[in-house]
């Protein structure tokens, strides 16, 4: 049984975190929006529910807003001891997280064997890596983009919204 399906199992009838995580860019790179949901659940009730929002002008990348939503949805939470699993549509952040980490930091965060490139966005990894640190249980899932899932595509709504919020400031000034 791997870690995924203990905080599955245990977030079935305790109290846990359920992210819904998000990024959009305008061209890429360009005006740049993230967005995230958090719920705080006891089984399958949802005790509390958050949105957050925020954006990058005027040269973003969507890479970067889909790890700066899953940063800033941990940084909200303020119960670290119960489990926490983020979703996400973005298989570089899900697969980072579960996959990649672990090698990048042991290879001097460089691609392949170590030999390779630098990796990309490097800062935000490690403080997504120190961010993790401080859940006892955190898992990564990911989930298909603009297929019908209602949390998605609210987080893809809110991530578009604060784009349109930004460029909206930008001209108006």
């Amino acid at each position: 049984m791997n870690i995924e399906t203990n905080i599955q199992d245990f977030a079935a009838n305790a109290r846990h975190y359920l992210i819904h995580t998000d990024g959009a860019c305008r061209g890429n790179p360009g005006p740049g929006g993230w967005g995230a949901v958090l719920q705080l659940k006891e089984g399958d009730l949802v005790i509390k529910e958050r949105e957050i929002f925020g954006s990058d002008l005027p040269k973003a990348t969507n890479n970067r807003m889909e790890l700066t939503a899953a940063l800033c949805a941990l940084r909200k939470l303020r119960e670290k001891n119960i489990p926490v699993t983020v979703r996400s549509d973005s298989k570089y952040l899900v697969d980072g997280m579960s996959e990649w980490m672990q090698s990048w930091k042991r290879q001097g965060w460089r691609t392949g064997s170590g030999k390779g490139r630098p990796v990309l966005n490097q800062d935000l990894w490690e403080m997504l890596d120190a961010q993790s640190q401080f859940f006892r249980l955190i898992s990564w899932q990911w989930v298909r983009g603009h297929d019908g899932d209602l949390l998605n595509e609210r987080c893809d709504r809110l991530a578009n919204q604060a784009i349109d919020k930004a460029l909206r400031s930008v001209t108006a000034t």
